[in-house]
């Protein structure tokens, strides 16, 4: 067995860069990308691909070098996904809704040797180059993506893409990758809990997460795929390269305004689509005008935070099939499925949104998904009680961070990967987030989790966003605090409703202290609520709703009653 060495024949890296050259030989005339107006076929993609990946040798690009872009979801960053890697480089898709103080951080840790722009952000990109230039940093060769359809001129430098695309050879080769452990991406975290770090994947784990996460969701053949999940988001949950696998038709749109979204929906019959649950929101709230009818069933993939069950139900009912995902920058996008049963169709309404929040189990390319205590490193029972730290391993779990071995070695323990989560697996082996470890609420002792406060109070109909953090309490340590935005136009909920709701839905100990009513809550670049500026605000709120002691003189019985009075107002 041991003298059956690896050869050309039997062995090559895994790389999803593969995938372009099969779409092209055998979907050639497929539709590969529509973007408004403009169509390409999978030979056209992969041409222009290559095109791509000689201009960039010509601009003296080399493995391992930085391609940094700032885009929408727009035909050229698709094709960096490919093009960029063909040219041996490491692709950086920089999230385009940070400032310019920001994009120049990121271009400077990364050393980024080329920056495409999209002539929308050109803007943006001079304010960050202007940061480097000010700081004595190299700064990165500028090249401006002008709208394909209606060139606006506008330029930082003299290069453009679609210039650089005709001036590539079109005779330029791809051989593949030497060793599938080469770095394909560098993605930024978006900085909720720390400063950003730069997350490097391999040609490997962003093969094997495309491979899964395409058998585990179902993806069919020819699949019509909308782009309302940002490409630079974990590089599109890595469908930017699944869409070639498939041989399916990308559907660029620049904003996730509700009418473009419709309005791609009606007129290419989209299949399938990923989102944040704030999508949701924007969808189950568009004006009548900006609404088209969804004609057949939709497939969405969300992530990015617990969906309260109640948003499921709505969001399902208008003609969206979504299942639930759950996972990180660091592990490649999703690393846990929400695997639906069939037997889960037999069960009320409410109970199967419930079933379809939880996080579910590890997609195929992890070997193995834990909750543990990450003292002792053993797990926790599955009861579905027991409280841990959600750990991971497997081929999607990535590199490390650049630049960053303190970070990279806190991060890895004991041959897993620490997600900083908190969650329970129940019986049935799926597993439900419960919380961030530092956003867990200990009042008198009980632990409160964030997250189920939060689900309770989307059950509230007129409740359009939620969050829950803590707020110091003089008796308890901490309690609850409340943050909500209502539905669009509607102002007539008070304080005393919402919590009048909480208490006929929870335990009293949980019920909220103080609610807090926002036109928006804030959030990150990538649609999260940033609580850490909610628990700033709720530390300087005064508890209002105290209750005295209910016995004040002092009898036989002052005690036992007032030791009484204690455990109801904790357990309820």
């Amino acid at each position: 067995m041991d003298k059956l060495p690896k050869c050309g024949a039997n062995y090559t890296p895994l790389s999803p860069i593969s995938f372009l050259p099969r779409a092209a030989a055998v979907y050639s005339q497929r539709t590969s990308i529509i973007y408004n107006s403009t169509r390409f076929t999978w030979k056209q993609t992969y041409d222009r691909c290559l095109r791509l990946a000689s201009s960039l040798r010509s601009l003296n690009i080399t493995k391992n070098d930085v391609v940094s872009v700032i885009a929408p979801n727009i035909p050229a960053m698709y094709e960096m996904h490919f093009g960029v890697p063909m040219a041996g480089a490491v692709l950086n898709t920089i999230n385009a809704r940070l400032d310019a103080g920001n994009v120049a951080t990121i271009l400077k840790h990364s050393e980024a040797k080329i920056l495409f722009v999209d002539y929308q952000y050109v803007p943006l990109a001079r304010q960050a180059l202007s940061h480097l230039a000010d700081d004595g940093t190299p700064v990165p060769l500028a090249v401006v993506i002008d709208d394909i359809e209606s060139p606006t001129g506008v330029r930082m430098g003299e290069l453009e893409y679609e210039q650089l695309i005709m001036s590539g050879d079109e005779y330029h080769q791809y051989h593949g990758v030497d060793d599938e452990w080469d770095a394909i991406a560098l993605n930024y975290t978006s900085g909720t809990t720390s400063a950003p770090k730069g997350v490097v994947y391999s040609h490997r784990g962003a093969y094997l997460s495309t491979m899964s996460l395409l058998l585990q969701w179902g993806v069919g053949n020819e699949p019509v795929y909308l782009w309302s999940l940002p490409m630079f988001h974990c590089n599109g949950w890595t469908f930017t390269w699944g869409m070639a696998a498939r041989g399916g038709t990308n559907v660029c749109i620049r904003n996730t305004a509700p009418a473009e979204m419709y309005r791609a929906i009606a007129d290419h019959k989209v299949t399938y689509m990923c989102c944040a649950p704030v999508v949701f929101n924007i969808m189950l709230e568009a004006k009548n005008e900006d609404r088209r009818p969804i004609t057949s069933r939709i497939e969405v993939l969300t992530g990015g935070a617990p969906p309260p069950a109640a948003l499921l139900e709505r969001i399902e009912d208008m003609g969206f099939h979504v299942t639930h995902a759950y996972g990180m920058t660091e592990a490649t996008g999703p690393a846990l499925v929400c695997e639906w049963m069939a037997e889960w169709d037999l069960r009320p309404a409410e109970e199967r949104a419930e079933l379809k929040a939880r996080q579910g189990i590890s997609v195929l390319s992890l070997q193995e998904v834990d909750v543990k205590d990450t003292k002792t490193m053993s797990s926790v029972p599955r009861d579905g009680r027991s409280l841990g730290e959600v750990v991971l391993r497997g081929s999607n779990v990535m590199k490390g961070y650049l630049k960053n071995s303190e970070d990279t070695a806190a991060a890895f323990k004991d041959g897993w990967f620490l997600t900083g989560d908190v969650g329970v697996i129940h019986p049935d082996g799926y597993l439900e987030i419960k919380d961030r470890s530092k956003d867990v609420i200990i009042s008198g002792g009980e632990n409160i989790s964030s997250v189920e406060l939060e689900t309770v109070l989307y059950r509230h109909p007129m409740v359009r966003e939620a969050a829950v953090v803590a707020m110091p309490h003089p008796r308890w340590g901490e309690t609850p605090c409340a943050f909500v935005s209502l539905v669009k136009g509607y102002v007539g909920v008070t304080e005393e409703d919402i919590v009048s709701h909480c208490r006929s839905n929870m335990a009293r100990f949980m019920v909220p202290k103080k609610v807090v009513f926002m036109d928006e809550l804030p959030k990150t670049s990538t649609g999260k609520i940033l609580k850490f500026k909610l628990r700033e605000m709720a530390k300087g709120f005064p508890v209002t709703s105290e209750k005295k002691p209910l016995v004040r003189n002092k009898s036989p019985f002052r005690d036992l009653l007032i030791t009484f009075f204690v455990r109801y107002e904790l357990m309820g």
